[in-house]
């Protein structure tokens, strides 16, 4: 009896402190039940119980405690509803709990209510592509309206990217928990070359900006690390030496440490082992630091090849368009010189290309010193065509009456300009996707690169379908190296393309979806203009989909690569070749001639080994199978099926009396050319560091080698410091 009043008392205590008294923290919900229990469900995104974990299509949830958590992802995001808790006691001075999921202050939120009004509001920490599903500590003081009735409401009313809310965990205590911040800022004074930005890779994205004389001059989603980070993105600010810095941050967790750890240096980053990181290509492009994608504004200018790209400098996923920019003198050591586009009050910068305005007809330059012009997307809304310019190939100045070319549709993007010599005017291509989904090329006009008038559109696929899906190149190709029997080469993004004529107003296609490539990972190739007519190739370069995880980079760009047109049994087409120039990076050498093999033989390769590799070999097709193992990687050519398998990947290959193999072995891939550049496979791979060997053997019968050359190669970048 008294240990029952005992009890009795306990509870009554911890329900009903005295004033000032510091009680132990009382659960509102965590969400362990079967179901909701009492609190009231509308609509479909919460379902009927809550969830436990990840539900079907969702990132990886994480931070939730127990098994079970809020979830309104179910469906997708565009499900919406409401859920309530019954009503409770504000009985704390604080009301704690966990959230996680999209950003929407207005449609996406948990709220706490009294007498009927909203009092405090909570959203998500993701408002952008990417970032986590981890839930973080959260929570409100809420001792103003101690002793009160509240009710808790988490609403989903957003439909698109991360439109769903994740809770779990609500308690009411007196321990403070951290609140999140809004708006932080510090100041300082820019002493060093770079603001290094600590980045984890995963997080949350916030909008991080920094501030000159009162002005805002740059904006980026960061996945910014509240504690340890991955790796520090590095934030050029020589521009602004010796002003006062203002950085601030849009929210972040009140324990966060990520503003105060933002430094400067006068270094890019850890300089001793740039370049040479476990996982970097060492034959391929790849950014210093960061995620790049398309390929852009290929051009030769001032004896130099110059590769700008789709940059996101701070950050190992998609976005924060910038366009980063390489350098090379010989297509194959290339030296990266920092972002010449960056994002601005028209958008992110998309992709386009580049050319040199020989005769400043667009008044960008002078005739002693003619422009690089560069064209690209503006990706805000609306959405539109912009120039910048050039004469040093170094310092870049974006046209001051952009955009040239308004909004066609929400979807026009990727700007591709030639010089048609024919009709003396310059040509625009440009990706727009129409109702329905339905792709298409619009075709442009100008006599300045400035002014450009619709001369015709294309029609692609619709969705989806990709065939003149975005990225668009256009050029002309000699068929068997004729000039008298050129064609012109419409391309897109995934490598599909048509040949046919061209007028200068109007592309008639006579041949159309046809591969430029058979791989993987390749897309949004590109080639470059203005080459010399004394060298007169037509050379290409993709983006090469190396997925890096744990490195503070991301993918590549394929290696350079010669395009022809060649006649065939089926008609003219388009053949690659690795460009001459990746000669150079020859070193030891392995060469068989004439060379019989059968299932007995002993294996030519035995005796090589490299980490980085170009193998040749030419062969007589019969009823074998040749079997070629770049460092676990399983090549076969099956003559008799007609071919070409790398691990699980097939295509066809197509006959010839001989077949003869190119390989390119990098730690990041292989890329293959067969049968004079008729088949080109580009395939993302990590070979173990520590398999460096290499075979070539003959299965089901006797194979006649004209020869096999295997070179170890020597790497693209500089020696580690």
């Amino acid at each position: 009896m008294i240990r029952t009043l005992i009890l009795t008392l306990a509870v009554f205590a911890a329900l009903h402190p005295a004033p000032g008294y510091d009680g132990p923290e009382i659960l509102i919900a965590d969400f362990e039940g079967e179901n909701y229990g009492s609190w009231k469900v509308t609509g479909e995104a919460f379902g009927t119980a809550p969830a436990r974990g990840t539900l079907p299509g969702q990132m990886a949830v994480s931070g939730f405690e127990g098994r079970g958590l809020v979830n309104s992802f179910r469906g997708g995001d565009s499900s919406t509803g409401t859920l309530t808790s019954p009503e409770f006691r504000l009985e704390r001075k604080f009301l704690r709990f966990l959230i996680g999921g999209g950003r929407d202050e207005a449609r996406l939120r948990i709220t706490l209510n009294v007498g009927g009004k909203v009092v405090r509001t909570m959203t998500g920490p993701n408002a952008s592509p990417g970032g986590s599903e981890a839930l973080a500590l959260a929570g409100w003081e809420v001792g103003e309206y101690q002793g009160q009735a509240a009710t808790i409401r988490i609403e989903d009313q957003a439909t698109g990217g991360w439109g769903h809310i994740n809770v779990d965990q609500i308690v009411l205590t007196d321990i403070k928990p951290p609140m999140p911040l809004k708006d932080v800022f510090r100041e300082l004074t820019a002493s060093d070359s770079y603001l290094l930005m600590p980045v984890k890779n995963g997080s949350p994205k916030r909008k991080v900006s920094v501030f000159v004389d009162g002005q805002e001059v740059v904006r980026n989603d960061i996945e910014l690390a509240d504690g340890e980070p991955d790796w520090w993105a590095p934030m050029e600010i020589v521009r602004w030496k010796g002003k006062r810095l203002k950085i601030v941050v849009d929210s972040l967790p009140g324990d966060s440490k990520a503003l105060a750890s933002i430094d400067q240096s006068d270094q890019f980053g850890d300089e001793t082992s740039l370049y040479h990181e476990p996982l970097r290509g060492q034959l391929h492009f790849s950014p210093r630091r960061g995620w790049n994608n398309d390929p852009n504004g290929l051009v030769y200018f001032g004896g130099e090849y110059h590769m700008f790209f789709q940059h996101n400098p701070y950050g190992w996923g998609w976005g924060n368009m910038h366009w980063g920019h390489a350098v090379s003198r010989d297509l194959v050591h290339w030296q990266e010189l920092g972002d010449v586009l960056w994002p601005d009050k028209f958008g992110p910068m998309f992709s386009g290309s580049a050319v040199v305005d020989h005769a400043n007809a667009s008044g960008l330059g002078t005739k002693e010193k003619p422009p690089m012009v560069l064209f690209y997307t503006a990706a805000g809304d609306p959405t539109v065509q912009c120039v910048a310019s050039s004469t040093d190939g170094r310092t870049f100045s974006k046209y001051l009456r952009n955009p040239v070319i308004g909004q066609v549709t929400g979807g026009n993007r990727d700007p591709k300009v030639i010089w048609h010599e024919p009709s003396e005017r310059w040509v625009k291509v440009l990706y727009v996707e129409k109702p329905q989904s339905q792709h298409t090329i619009h075709f442009f006009v100008s006599e300045n690169l400035i002014d450009w008038k619709l001369a015709s559109i294309f029609d692609g696929d619709k969705a989806p379908g990709r065939f003149m899906f975005e990225c668009p190149d256009f050029f002309p190709l000699a068929v068997d190296d004729d000039p008298a029997k050129s064609m012109w080469v419409l391309m897109a993004a995934d490598g599909q393309y048509a040949l046919g004529r061209f007028d200068g107003t109007t592309f008639t296609a006579l041949h159309s979806r046809l591969q430029s490539q058979q791989g993987r990972g390749f897309y949004a190739a590109q080639t470059f203009s203005d080459i010399p007519k004394e060298d007169g190739r037509r050379i290409r370069i993709g983006w090469w989909q190396t997925e890096t995880r744990g490195m503070p980079f991301n993918q590549s760009m394929t290696l350079p690569h010669e395009m022809k047109l060649v006649s065939t049994p089926d008609g003219p087409r388009i053949t690659n070749a690795p460009v001459r120039e990746l000669e150079s990076l020859r070193g030891k050498k392995t060469i068989h001639s004439n060379l019989l093999l059968n299932e007995q033989s002993a294996n030519p390769l035995k005796n090589f080994e490299a980490d980085l590799a170009e193998l040749k070999m030419r062969f007589e097709p019969g009823r074998a199978n040749a079997t070629i193992d770049i460092r676990g990687a399983e090549i076969v050519v099956d003559p008799v099926a007609g071919t070409l398998k790398v691990q699980d990947h097939v295509v066809p290959l197509p006959k010839s009396k001989v077949v003869d193999l190119v390989i390119y072995c990098d730690r990041t891939g292989l890329e293959i050319f067969a049968n004079g550049g008729q088949v080109y496979v580009p395939f993302p791979f990590q070979p173990k560091s520590e398999n460096q060997r290499y075979s070539v053997k003959a299965n089901g019968g006797e194979i006649r080698f004209e020869s096999i050359e295997a070179y170890s190669l020597n790497s693209i970048w500089p020696p580690a410091q």
